[in-house]
């Protein structure tokens, strides 16, 4: 037996919570009220809009898995940054080797010696012979689309319907009502996305199938599993249709491993045995300073050489003046050698198991018709009484009003989940009890909501 939520009362439950938010913060409201002068919206990024909070909390200082805000409330940190950081705030290796390096010089456009370890460090685990740096996923995803389009001389590239891949053009599109267009809410696209990209549903093998058999897509772009419409993971032998679909029709398989890197040091690419032409990967591999790399085979390396013109390589599109940069590339290597290890995945991912269990019971015991997902370190529950297969079913599930609630009960009461989805992601000093306090959160709000 389900329950079924009340709204009236939801909203009320919800109105108290930005009551008892307003009133416990108001140095954070004093800081955004000034903000609003030069900030738009009050914020540095507008996405920090999605906070449930009537505003954001201002972050005096993070540490491992906590947060304290300007008005003394400390936080267990569960959103760790959307993935960013997932090493834990301020490792002590990564602090380290930063601050040494730093000391050193920042930036040369020159490389550094430790460029050497962190690109065959990212060998060893991806399985790919080259690598190349940049400082966001949205960059490293451009980057290999350009290549991408560069070896195999077509305009196209497919996407996965409610996909993300940072902030690039050609992948801001969904599928509205049954019809390929811009995502909506795009703001200002160059061109009608359906001109550079195709989209279809995950899992879906005879759309992809059909999608690619024309021959005018350079490379199929996703993630191993879905995890911005929530978690959602491949069907058995979907893995093994893409790539063999892929290699059919000429098409480069590119593999973007930002957020599933949860799954264990080598992504899900060694953790599934995948085999991608490029693989891309930001966020969390700098400990927070802005790093990400993208990497490739040999073949795709030959084929790059071919008709390149290394006279524009400044200004061709592919790169940027602070790519590879000494204190990014310091960071990676502290983060890869010391912080994202084997050893640490070992603590994190029971830790998830953990965490998804307690949601279980809670989801038991109040009868609210949420399902529960984990990958890795990454788990989350979700509106839907059975796991979504792909992006549309996931985004026609998403609740605002009850996430908005659940968010702002959370954090009131000291846990910091993500603020665009119900997801929580383990950091190497994350502990048991941080889990076990969700679970008790979480219990508290869904006795609220189904009293």
């Amino acid at each position: 037996m389900t329950t079924t939520i009340d709204r009236d009362r939801l909203a009320a439950l919800k109105a108290a919570e930005d009551e008892s938010f307003i009133v416990r913060h108001p140095r954070s409201r004093g800081l955004f009220e000034q903000a609003r002068a030069h900030m738009l919206d009050g914020v540095p990024m507008n996405w920090m809009t999605r906070w449930s909070s009537p505003f954001p909390p201002f972050v005096a200082e993070a540490c491992g898995a906590r947060v304290t805000c300007v008005d003394g409330h400390e936080y267990v940190d569960f959103c760790l940054g959307d993935t960013g950081a997932m090493t834990g705030h301020a490792p002590a290796a990564a602090v380290a080797g930063v601050a040494a390096q730093a000391a050193r010089g920042i930036t040369t456009m020159l490389p550094t010696e430790d460029s050497l370890w962190v690109m065959g460090e990212l060998a060893l685990r991806f399985g790919l012979q080259y690598w190349q740096a940049a400082l966001t996923a949205t960059d490293a995803n451009r980057f290999a689309l350009r290549l991408a389009r560069h070896v195999t001389k077509r305009p196209k590239i497919l996407v996965y319907n409610y996909c993300y891949h940072g902030s690039v053009d050609e992948t801001i599109i969904t599928i509205n009502d049954g019809v390929p267009g811009p995502k909506p809410g795009n703001a200002g696209p160059p061109v009608d996305p359906t001109l550079t990209t195709k989209v279809v549903e995950w899992n879906d093998v005879d759309a992809l199938a059909a999608a690619l058999a024309p021959g005018d897509v350079a490379c199929v772009l996703t993630e191993p599993a879905m995890t911005n419409i929530g978690i959602i993971l491949p069907d058995d032998g979907y893995h093994d249709a893409l790539r063999r679909i892929t290699r059919e029709t000429g098409t480069l398989l590119v593999i973007d491993e930002t957020h599933t890197i949860c799954a264990g040091p080598g992504g899900c690419t060694r953790e599934w045995g995948l085999e991608p032409d490029m693989v891309t990967l930001g966020k969390p591999i700098g400990s927070g300073v802005p790093s990400a790399v993208y990497g490739f085979g040999q073949a795709i390396a030959d084929l790059v050489r071919i008709g390149w013109d290394y006279h524009a390589a400044d200004e061709c599109g592919v790169g940027g003046t602070l790519a590879g940069n000494a204190l990014s590339i310091a960071a990676m290597k502290a983060t890869l050698g010391e912080v994202l290890t084997d050893e640490v995945y070992a603590r994190m991912i029971p830790l998830a198991e953990r965490w998804a269990a307690g949601v279980r019971d809670v989801i038991d015991e109040s009868g609210l018709p949420w399902v529960v997902k984990r990958l890795g370190c990454r788990a989350e529950y979700w509106p839907r009484l059975v796991p979504p297969r792909n992006g549309g079913e996931a985004a026609a599930a998403e609740d605002e009003e009850l996430d908005r609630y659940l968010h702002l009960f959370m954090l009131n009461r000291g846990i910091l989940m993500t603020p665009f989805h119900n997801m929580a992601l383990m950091s190497p000093q994350t502990t048991a009890a941080d889990v076990d306090r969700h679970t008790e959160v979480l219990r508290e709000a869904a006795r609220a909501l189904v009293a």
